[in-house]
Order: C-alpha cells, then structure tokens, then sequence
C-alpha cells in the first residue's frame, strides 16, 4: 500500500527532520521540488534540458515543469511520496490533484505542523547560536530578521493550503513545538490510521 502525503508548515518548523524519519522508516521517497529540479537540470533528458533553459535565463520553473517532474517520480512507483515544497499556492494543489487522479494515486494526508511564531523565531535563533558555537556555518536564512520575513511569505502564499486541505477533509495537525519523538509519534498514528 502506497502512502503519500503533504507536510506543511512554516520555515524551521520541523519538516525536513519529520521527512527524512519517515523516508528512513517508512521507505517513502521525498519528493523536494529544489533537489528535482538540480536532478533534472544535470540528467540531459529533455526535461532536463528545459528546466536548464529556464533556470539559465534567471526565470523561475513553471507550475507545468514541477508537475512533469512529480509525474516521472510518480511513475517509478514505490511505498509512497512525501511532496516537500510543493505544492506551495492554491493553483499548484489543484494541478497535484489532477495529477494523482489521472496516475492512479491519491493523497492519504496533509499534515499541518502547527507552530507558535514568536517560540519558532526563538528556535531558529538558537539554531544559529549553535551552529556559531559550534564553529559551523550560520545558515543566511537564521537571522531574525529575514526569518521573520520568510514566516510572512509562507503564511501568504502558502498558508491558503490549509483551508483548502481543510476543506478537502484531507487536513491533519500536529503540535510542531513539541520534541522531535512526540511529533513522529503524532505523524506515525496519522499515517497508521488513514
């Protein structure tokens, strides 16, 4: 049995940790749009070839590409997807509906990482302090400042998904704030029960 899913939430949130446990428990593949497209831009196939083009020339990648892309992964099959990144508008969650229609899937979960703002900021900020402790590299993004400006966009663009899902009945939300373990546990009884 096939499981696919969608994780949202705000930037730190947890979903890249949240997705990688369940790639490594679960054997989903995670589907990150950024990682399909550096693939496909290095691949040579003709998809490669017009991801390159466009990325080449500075424009952002259509919603066209992005879904040809999820489309070749899908058709390799597997346990199931975790769709990271997209979809990211109202328009991509309708081209992804479509999509899993016409290739036989469905959508088993959307999963909402609920946050607090102000404890998440907090978090990305000790994040920060511990990787310059640490003698690592800060991430440009774990500034306060350009955090909090990326908490904006998401929740503008990003943040009409969980209506939709909502309205879908396809909506599932976990507590982001809490430890790592008790969030897998939360994701684990979802997944376990859908």
């Amino acid at each position: 049995m096939t499981i696919n899913i969608i994780l949202l939430g705000p930037p730190g949130a947890g979903k890249g940790t949240q997705a990688k446990r369940l790639v490594d428990e679960r054997g989903l593949v995670q589907l990150s749009t950024g990682d399909m497209l550096r693939a496909a831009r290095s691949s040579g196939t003709e998809m490669g070839k017009r991801v390159a083009e466009v990325m080449d020339r500075g424009e952002l990648v259509t919603d066209e590409i992005v879904i040809g892309l999820i489309r070749e992964q899908l058709e390799k099959g597997g346990k199931g997807f975790i769709f990271d990144g997209f979809p990211r508008t109202l328009a991509q969650a309708d081209a992804l509906g479509a999509l899993l229609a016409e290739t036989g899937n469905s959508l088993d979960a959307v999963i909402e990482l609920r946050v607090d703002d102000e404890a998440l900021v907090g978090r990305i900020v000790k994040r920060a302090e511990q990787s310059a402790a640490a003698g690592e590299p800060v991430r440009r993004d774990d500034t306060p400042e350009v955090f909090s400006d990326r908490l904006r966009e998401y929740y503008k663009k990003t943040a009409p998904l969980i209506g939709y899902y909502y309205a879908k009945g396809d909506l599932r939300s976990v507590d982001g704030m809490a430890a790592m373990d008790e969030v897998a546990s939360q994701i684990a009884s979802i997944l376990d029960h859908s």
